[in-house]
């Protein structure tokens, strides 16, 4: 545990030191939601339907930002190894990197939607709903592109295969992040069953990626 911890620390620290991976994903958030109303236009009406579904698209481009860099960095320095032949269990290492990565991006995600939501002209329940849909799904956009970062670690260039890999994955948790998002807005669906199919998603996710990751390290690195 003192290894683990020591590791969560240590990503911590160098997301917050090179270039700041919560600064960087929520100056992206901010890009997205801003850019958006210039192309939908002035339409107070539309952008508060489609507000929900603008700040997931945005979280989940911004939460790719550092996962080329999540297993590449430290394949680079040689620390990689280290993990790998070390006495902590590698499904346990990888998955102490993944919530370093969430505290370091998935939180600030959820924190800045909010304030964003006001200039989509959100209500309040739904700035809520789409607030409490992020802090659910981002820990199954952070798992699911554990897998692809694990993947492309060992390929060239692989940091740009990263997106194409994790993208078609993160359909199901986007569709219901949305979904119940919009049924706290205006039903008719209860906002209940496709947060509980959301959980759901994140909590496979949370199992299965850590696992799958700590394969895939193993398969490309031998």
């Amino acid at each position: 545990m003192a290894a683990l911890s020591a590791l969560l620390r240590r990503d911590i620290r160098l997301a917050a030191r090179v270039g700041g991976g919560a600064l960087m994903g929520v100056l992206f958030f901010l890009i997205v939601v801003a850019m958006v109303p210039f192309a939908l236009g002035p339409d107070l009406a539309l952008l508060a339907r489609t507000g929900p579904a603008i700040l997931w698209v945005g979280a989940l481009l911004a939460s790719l930002l550092a996962l080329d860099r999540l297993f590449a960095a430290d394949h680079e320095d040689g620390s990689l190894d280290l993990i790998l032949m070390g006495r902590a269990p590698l499904e346990l290492a990888v998955a102490a990197k993944a919530l370093a990565h969430w505290l370091t991006t998935g939180v600030p995600l959820v924190i800045a939607a909010p304030l964003l939501g006001l200039f989509l002209n959100l209500a309040p329940a739904a700035i809520g709903a789409v607030a409490l849909t992020l802090l659910v799904g981002t820990p199954a956009l952070t798992c699911i592109g554990l897998i692809g970062a694990a993947l492309a670690v060992a390929l060239r260039r692989g940091g740009l295969l990263v997106p194409v890999l994790v993208l078609p994955l993160t359909v199901p948790v986007l569709i219901f992040g949305v979904a119940a998002s919009n049924a706290a807005l205006a039903g008719p669906v209860p906002f209940g069953t496709p947060f509980t199919v959301l959980v759901a998603l994140t909590l496979a996710s949370v199992v299965v990626g850590p696992f799958a990751a700590a394969a895939a390290l193993r398969h490309g690195l031998d």
